[in-house]
C-alpha cells in the first residue's frame, strides 16, 4: 500500500511540476524579492514640496515662516540622529551633544546648539570615529519643503491676473518648469497685519501640517507685533513668544515599543499564515486541473485498476503536501538570503522577527499546524476533484470553498496586525477550518500553550474525520464517473460502503 501511495504522490508531484505555472509562481517570489526594493524606492515621492511666498508687507513674515520650516527640519534631523544613535550604542561619539540624549523633546535652543555645533556634517564626522564598520552609515531624510523665489512677472501682477499666472504655474509640468515649479504658493498682502488675510494656492489639497505650521507661525508673528505695540521690548517680546516648558520623553528602544515589538515578532508567524493561505490557493488549482485531465484522457480507470482508490487519494495528498512545501522551501531560502545580505534598518529588525524561532516547541508548533492545515484543505480540493468531470464544475465548487476559507484569514490577518484578538480570533482559534492559519498568526503575539494544544488536538481530530468520511465521498465519486449528484446523492456518498 506505501508503495503505490509514494508512486502516485511523485505522479502527481511531477505532473504539476511539468506546469508552466507551477515555475512562474515559484519564481515570483524571488523575483518579487528582488526588484520589491527597487520598485519601492521607484514610488518612493523624495521630491521636497516647492513653496513660493509673495510677501508684499515687508518681508518679515516671509523670513519667520522660513526659519520656523528650517527649524522643523532640523529638530526632524535631531531626532532620527538620536534614533540611529541609539539603536547602534554610539552615544560615546559626543556624549555631551542633544543627538546622544533621548529623554527630550528637542526644543529651539537644542536646534541652536545642534546649528551652532556645526549641524550634521559635524555630528557625522564624530559619529564616523567610533562607528564600526558593520555598523551602516546614518541616512538623513529629505527636505519636506523648499522655499523658492518667485518669477518676477508674479511679483509685479495683481489680481486677476496673479491668480492667472499662479494657476498656470501650478498646472505646468514640474520638468519644463524647471526651477520656477511650484507646489503651494503664499501671498502676503500689503495691509499685513491690519489685514491678517493670507492667501495660499496648492497644486493639490495643502497638507494639514503644513497649514498647521503656518498658522502658528503667522500667529506668533502677530503676537509679536502686539506685544511690541503695548511698549515691550523686541527682547521681551521675543522672550515671551519663546516661553515653554522642557518635555522630558521617555521612549522605549527603536523596536523595542510594546506595539512595534509585537509586530516584528509577528512578522515571520504571520508569513508563515500568508504563506499557507497562498500555497494552498495555487496547489489546489492544479491538484483540480490535473484530476479533470485523468478523467478526460480515460487515464482514471486505468489506475483504479491498478490501486485502490484510497491509495489514490492519500498520494494525491502526499504529492500536494510535497509540491507546497518545495514551494516553501524555495521561497523561505530566498527570503534567508535577501535577510543576510540586507544592512540597516531592517536588518535590525531580523533579530525581533526571529525571536518565535528560538523556541523549540514553537518551532515544533509551526510544522505542525502548516503541514495539518494543508492536509486538512488539501483534503477537500481532492474532493472536489473527484466530483468534478470538467474544469468548469470543478471551479463551480472551489469557488465557495475559497471564498469561505479566505474571508475570515483576511478579517483574521488585519486584526492580528492591529494587535487585536478580539471574540473573532478567539472563534477561528477553535474552527478546525481556520485553526492552522490562527495559530500561526498568533504565535508571535503569545498564544497560550492551552489553547495551542487544545486546538492542536481539535485539528488532528478534524483531519481523522475528513479522512474518513471524505475518503468516502472521494471512493464514491470515483466509481460514479459521469454523473453529476444532487444533494441526496451526495449524502449517500458519505455513508460507508457495504
Amino acid at each position: 500500500m506505501m508503495r503505490n501511495i509514494l508512486l502516485v504522490a511523485v505522479r502527481e508531484f511531477r505532473q504539476i511540476a511539468m506546469m508552466k505555472s507551477f515555475w512562474l509562481t515559484l519564481l515570483l517570489v524571488p523575483v518579487a524579492l528582488a526588484i520589491g526594493p527597487l520598485f519601492a524606492r521607484s514610488l518612493d515621492d523624495e521630491e521636497a514640496t516647492r513653496v513660493m511666498i509673495l510677501d508684499r508687507a515687508g518681508g518679515s513674515a516671509a523670513a519667520a515662516i522660513e526659519q520656523r520650516f528650517a527649524l522643523e527640519e532640523d529638530r526632524h534631523t535631531l531626532r532620527d540622529l538620536s534614533r540611529y544613535i541609539r539603536r547602534h550604542e554610539l552615544e560615546a561619539a559626543d556624549p555631551d551633544a542633544a543627538w546622544a540624549q533621548h529623554d527630550r523633546w528637542y526644543t529651539e535652543t537644542d536646534v541652536e546648539q545642534f546649528r551652532r555645533q556645526g549641524g550634521l556634517d559635524a555630528a557625522l564626522q564624530k559619529i564616523e570615529r567610533i562607528r564600526p564598520e558593520a555598523t551602516p552609515e546614518f541616512e538623513p531624510h529629505e527636505p519636506e519643503y523648499v522655499f523658492a523665489p518667485p518669477p518676477s512677472e508674479l511679483v509685479s501682477s495683481q489680481d486677476a491676473l496673479l491668480d492667472e499666472r499662479i494657476d498656470a504655474l501650478l498646472d505646468a509640468d514640474e520638468e519644463e518648469a524647471g526651477e520656477e515649479a511650484a507646489d503651494y504658493v503664499l501671498l502676503i498682502g500689503e495691509g499685513y497685519p491690519a489685514d491678517p488675510m493670507i492667501r495660499l494656492w496648492s497644486k493639490d489639497q495643502p497638507r494639514t501640517s503644513f497649514v498647521t505650521q503656518l498658522q502658528e507661525v503667522l500667529t506668533g508673528e502677530l503676537r509679536q507685533r502686539l506685544l511690541l505695540q503695548q511698549g515691550l521690548s523686541p527682547d521681551q517680546a521675543r522672550a515671551v513668544q519663546s516661553a515653554a516648558p522642557a518635555i522630558a520623553v521617555t521612549t522605549p528602544p527603536p523596536g523595542g515599543g510594546a506595539r512595534e515589538a509585537l509586530l516584528i515578532r509577528s512578522i515571520v508567524p504571520l508569513a508563515l499564515s500568508y504563506i499557507l493561505m497562498m500555497s494552498l490557493m495555487l496547489s489546489g488549482s492544479w491538484m483540480l486541473q490535473g484530476s479533470v485531465e485523468e478523467r478526460s484522457n480515460k487515464l482514471l480507470e486505468s489506475l483504479l485498476a491498478c490501486i485502490r482508490p484510497e491509495e489514490l487519494m492519500y498520494g494525491k495528498l502526499v504529492g500536494a503536501l510535497a509540491v507546497g512545501l518545495s514551494m516553501i522551501t524555495v521561497w523561505l531560502g530566498c527570503a534567508a538570503v535577501v535577510v543576510f545580505f540586507t544592512q540597516g534598518a531592517i536588518a535590525d529588525m531580523i533579530r525581533p522577527a526571529l525571536e518565535p524561532l528560538s523556541s523549540p516547541g514553537v518551532i515544533l508548533a509551526m510544522i505542525f499546524f502548516f503541514i495539518a492545515g494543508y492536509i486538512a484543505i488539501s483534503i477537500i480540493f481532492v474532493a472536489i476533484g473527484a466530483m468534478a468531470d470538467s474544469m468548469s464544475e470543478a471551479q463551480g465548487y472551489l469557488m465557495p470553498v475559497l471564498l469561505g476559507i479566505l474571508l475570515p484569514i483576511t478579517l483574521l490577518l488585519n486584526s492580528i496586525v492591529a494587535g487585536k484578538e478580539g471574540l473573532i480570533v478567539q472563534l477561528l482559534t477553535w474552527i478546525p477550518l481556520w485553526t492552522p492559519f490562527t495559530v500561526l498568526a498568533r504565535l508571535g503575539t503569545g498564544i497560550e500553550w492551552w489553547e495551542m494544544v487544545g486546538a492542536g488536538l481539535l485539528l488532528a481530530a478534524f483531519v481523522a474525520l475528513e479522512v474518513v468520511f471524505l475518503g468516502r465521498l472521494f471512493r464514491a465519486s470515483l466509481l460514479a464517473t459521469g454523473q453529476k449528484p444532487g444533494f441526496r446523492q451526495l449524502m449517500e456518498r458519505f455513508k460507508p460502503v457495504r
